[in-house]
């Protein structure tokens, strides 16, 4: 069985990705606000597309038998939660429309659904690519 995503969801995925970083960041590119609360929604972006992805590679490794400690375990999850409580803290005392927050939301949720897909795909496209070889190295005598 091969473990390969099909060609439609890795585009979903990077689109998905694409789609609610760019669009979050050109909503912050526009937006009304000084450049310091700018710099705030960045760096929470930034800090949980880190986040879900560490979290999602060590709940991987965790399921396919890799060690992982229980540390970093902790620390993917605590990031990963505190990214999203960061930026409905940010959001609920914002002094912006609600359909500003609303969009922001949105775009980062997104941004972040993409970026565990993504990394879910890239993945397991290495671990087919890897059981190709290894049956093909089985096929093939010298």
């Amino acid at each position: 069985m091969s473990t390969k995503p099909s060609n439609a969801f890795i585009g979903a995925s990077w689109i998905a990705m694409g789609v609610g970083t760019i669009g979050y960041l050109i909503g912050l590119y526009r937006a009304e606000m000084q450049l310091n609360e700018k710099g705030y929604y960045f760096t929470v972006l930034m800090f949980a597309l880190f986040a879900v992805i560490s979290l999602q590679k060590a709940v991987r490794d965790r399921l396919e038998g890799i060690p992982v400690t229980d540390i970093y375990y902790g620390i993917s999850w605590f990031a990963t939660i505190l990214a999203v409580v960061l930026l409905v803290i940010g959001l609920w005392n914002a002094t912006i429309l609600p359909s500003e927050k609303g969009f922001y939301a949105f775009s980062f949720l997104l941004a972040i659904f993409g970026a565990v897909a993504v990394q879910k795909n890239t993945r397991d496209t290495l671990q087919s690519q890897k059981s190709e070889k290894e049956d093909k190295d089985k096929r093939e005598p010298f």
